[in-house]
């Protein structure tokens, strides 16, 4: 009876390895995607953002020092080596206590990252150069367009941009151009970039801000909601990832009494 629930403890331990391998390496693609992604407000934020970026260095390297443990959990489950039992009980206990960690520095820096999202968008907006190809830029202008929506706070931010006010005509951020939902169906994977005039509407007041035939909406709430829809995911991973390494800190543990010497010989030699 003994032998069978060993039998199937290391069973166990061996799938939830095989679990904890995907995981991780789904943690690992989400770091490589962070820094890799060009079409969305995660360029706008790492391109600017060193945090950002060195929280995409993190998930990577998490991610493949989870896959590496969730390989030797899977080779020390099957072949029984107390050794290696030991030593992946400790790394995971050792990944947990950093997960809650960063955990908890991510839920009181979301303040800070907010704030620093609004100031590196807002002064983008103030630097726009409509001559300059910049994917930066870029990235800003598919945000607006996908969103429907103009400017961080309001479209009113874009009159910071001193190139932009210069213009006598009307002239405005043409990614902030609203769209009739009857508009064109052809152009709706078209991002427009630069300014745009009003043919034929110049105006005493010069290129006033109220003329403008752009969407009023900031898209700070937008992006908010984006992320907060984008972190519940990342949230769902690494609490479906703590539940796993709980259970297979358990799960070594019990199997790990159970061996009683070692055997190198079940070890495969490569």
């Amino acid at each position: 009876m003994g032998s069978a629930c060993i039998k199937v403890t290391k069973y166990f331990l061996f799938l939830f390895n095989l679990l904890f391998f995907i995981l991780g390496a789904v943690i690992l693609g989400f770091g490589v995607w962070i820094l890799a992604d060009r079409s969305s407000f995660i360029s706008v934020l790492q391109t600017s953002s060193t945090s950002l970026r060195m929280v995409a260095y993190v998930f990577i390297s998490v991610g493949a020092f989870t896959v590496l443990m969730g390989f030797l959990g899977c080779i020390g489950a099957v072949n029984e080596v107390r050794c290696l039992l030991g030593l992946y009980f400790a790394f995971l206990l050792l990944i947990l206590i950093a997960q809650v960690t960063a955990g908890v520095l991510c839920y009181f820096k979301m303040g800070e990252l907010k704030q620093e999202m609004g100031n590196i968008v807002i002064e983008l907006i103030r630097n726009y150069n409509e001559s300059r190809e910049d994917s930066l830029q870029e990235a800003w202008d598919y945000v607006q367009a996908q969103m429907n929506c103009c400017g961080w706070i309001s479209f009113y931010n874009w009159t910071y941009n001193a190139a932009l006010m210069n213009h006598t005509e009307i002239t405005y951020p043409c990614s902030c151009k609203e769209e009739d939902d009857k508009g064109e169906e052809d152009d709706s994977y078209i991002i427009r970039k630069g300014f745009c005039e009003t043919p034929g509407n110049s105006t005493q007041s010069g290129n006033s801000p109220e003329n403008w035939p752009v969407y009023q909406e900031g898209c700070m709430e937008k992006v908010e909601a984006w992320l907060q829809e984008n972190l519940g995911v990342i949230l769902g991973v690494c609490g479906g990832i703590a539940v796993i390494e709980l259970l297979g800190i358990f799960l070594s543990i019990c199997l790990c009494r159970h061996v009683r010497s070692e055997d190198y010989s079940k070890v495969p030699k490569y």
